[in-house]
């Protein structure tokens, strides 16, 4: 009898031993609780806790929770479930070994991700890896990407933007913690306790931080980790924005990952720093922690590094990548419409997109060092793709990147010349550029059409994404809001 997916993935060789080494670590370390996490198609982090005794009755048998709760176990506007019914079965969550750790802000509790399956009494593909899970999907994904270019694997880096607001007495946003203003040390100083919380945690939890400044609105950093292969990076922007949550409690805070909570000021983006590589490999980051006393596994600590970029230049010019970058390239902008509805998730996304005095990219070009196009080459070696903001579930953003760049591979798509002017100029000069979606719905209309990017969306992935997303521009476009109010009520006769 064949095995299904379940039972190949407990099965797998060198599991035992790993579940093994995580009941260790649970003894050894005093971890009297478990978190069992999923990510749900919008980047919210969902599962169960279970007190640590049940560790391995958990990692060979998984828990169940219902189908719904990939989407959030929203209702829309009508009232009816998200993309699942009360009717429907409940999934099959697995724990992932290598991917526990404990959390620094209470030594008692570990978290591991988990990966999805259909449950294994369903009448069709029981046991199978379930679609809704988009971290599960960009794994599967990017495997396949790899064998069929022959090992070229994605390596991705986040900038995640973010800013810290005050509360009033009633615990809403009073406006940005310090001041807007760039690259201010004074500014950034202002948030030490703050910041220094947030990296002393993330370097805890294997985040190897290199860099972070105060940008230029109220309250906002951010803060850069090394890159790393693109599945990883994900889990890591994930735990990021979990720690921040954290840290917000216990300042009193709000950590806001909204892009434009604020107008006259920047958005806050999450730009996206991509490159396909060959070879490699795994190296130990210490991150501040005792490598022979880990607070966790050691996958939590490693990173991909060396091998082949693909990406650099292979001619004179340093600027201009090298074949297979430019085929990427060429993927990237030809898709940039429908990668949109993803990067720019949200309604108050195109907040930032309209506010176009803040460098916010709506045009689908690129450019050597060029802000003013959706697409830059911010180094030789690397791309940036910059029409994503701080709200992006970074799994779906690496699996319709790893779509796009597939395309633009097989098909040897050519991007054209960089474009070396202020986008602006070079339309007034006569260039014709596609502009981007400047709404959520018309976004999601671009991604529709595009059966590439769907790709990236296997399964019930696109329908459940589009549905949620569809329901939250309808309820948008049936609310009546103070500038509706303002505008109109006077306005006749």
């Amino acid at each position: 009898m064949t095995e299904t997916d379940i039972e190949k993935f407990v099965n797998a060789p060198g599991r035992d031993e790993l579940v093994k080494e995580v009941r260790e670590k649970i003894d050894r370390l005093g971890i009297e609780y478990l978190y069992l996490q999923f990510v749900s198609i919008t980047g919210k982090i969902m599962g169960k806790g279970i007190p640590s005794d049940h560790w391995e009755s958990v990692a060979s048998k998984g828990f169940q929770l219902v189908y719904g709760a990939t989407v959030n176990l929203f209702t829309n506007r009508r009232g009816d479930y998200l993309g699942y019914g009360p009717e429907s079965a409940e999934l099959v969550g697995i724990p992932e070994p290598e991917t526990m750790v404990q959390l620094p802000w209470d030594n008692r509790i570990a978290r591991f991700y988990c990966t999805l399956f259909r449950n294994r009494e369903e009448r069709e593909d029981p046991g199978a890896f379930l679609t809704a899970d988009c971290r599960g999907n960009l794994r599967r994904l990017h495997d396949e990407f790899k064998g069929k270019h022959g090992g070229l694997h994605l390596r991705m880096g986040t900038e995640p933007e973010m800013m810290w607001l005050k509360r009033d007495a009633d615990g809403k946003p009073a406006g940005g913690f310090s001041k807007p203003f760039c690259y201010h040390i004074d500014q950034f100083e202002s948030l030490r306790p703050v910041y220094m919380k947030v990296i002393e945690y993330s370097r805890r939890m294997g985040l190897d931080m290199i860099q972070g400044d105060h940008e230029d609105a109220p309250g906002q950093l951010e803060l850069n980790w090394m890159f790393d292969e693109v599945l990883r990076n994900a889990d890591r922007l994930t735990t990021y924005r979990q720690i921040c949550a954290q840290v917000a409690r216990e300042f009193n805070l709000i950590a806001c990952f909204m892009s434009k909570p604020f107008v006259g000021v920047s958005a806050s983006g999450c730009h996206h720093n991509l490159s396909l590589w060959h070879g490699g490999e795994e190296t130990f980051r210490r991150t501040g922690n005792d490598a022979g006393n880990l607070p966790g596994m050691e996958q939590n600590f490693m990173y991909l590094t060396g091998g082949e970029n693909t990406f650099m230049p292979d001619g004179d010019d340093p600027q201009l990548p090298g074949k297979t970058g430019l085929m990427t390239i060429g993927g990237i902008v030809a898709h940039l419409r429908a990668l949109t509805a993803v990067g720019s998730s949200t309604v108050n996304s195109y907040r930032r997109l309209w506010d176009t005095g803040f460098w916010a990219p709506v045009f689908a070009d690129w450019g050597f060092q060029n802000r003013t196009t959706g697409l830059r080459v911010s180094a030789p070696g690397r791309f940036e793709y910059r029409s994503v903001d701080s709200m992006v579930n970074p799994y779906l953003m690496g699996s319709v990147i790893l779509a796009a760049a597939d395309d633009g591979i097989e098909n040897e798509l050519d991007p054209g010349p960089p474009e070396e002017r202020n986008i602006y100029e070079a339309i007034e000069a006569g260039k014709e550029v596609k502009r981007l979606p400047m709404s959520l719905g018309e976004a999601l209309d671009a991604l529709k059409a595009d059966e590439v990017i769907q790709r990236g969306m296997p399964g019930e992935m696109f329908r459940l994404f589009h549905e949620y997303k569809t329901d939250e521009w309808e309820r948008f476009m049936h609310t009546v809001t103070d500038w509706d109010v303002d505008t109109y009520l006077d306005c006749l006769p």
